[in-house]
């Protein structure tokens, strides 16, 4: 499992999770999104601009 937080949020990874690849999104420990990394929409919830930018920064850095 990775976890990273970046602001209000955790994101957080598990390795040999089923596909496609994805992370969880989190603030104030409930769910705000499960972002699909392969085809770079929502599989549950929604995510905002700030959420976005925080995956960018992270996959960019190799993290996930």
């Amino acid at each position: 499992m990775a976890s990273f937080k970046r602001g209000n949020f955790r994101f957080v990874s598990f390795k040999g999770d089923h596909s496609p690849k994805h992370v969880h999104v989190y603030k104030d420990g409930r769910m705000v999104v499960k972002w699909d990394l392969e085809n770079w929409q929502p599989m549950q919830g929604q995510a905002t601009r700030a959420v976005l930018k925080h995956i960018e920064a992270l996959v960019e850095e190799g993290k996930l």
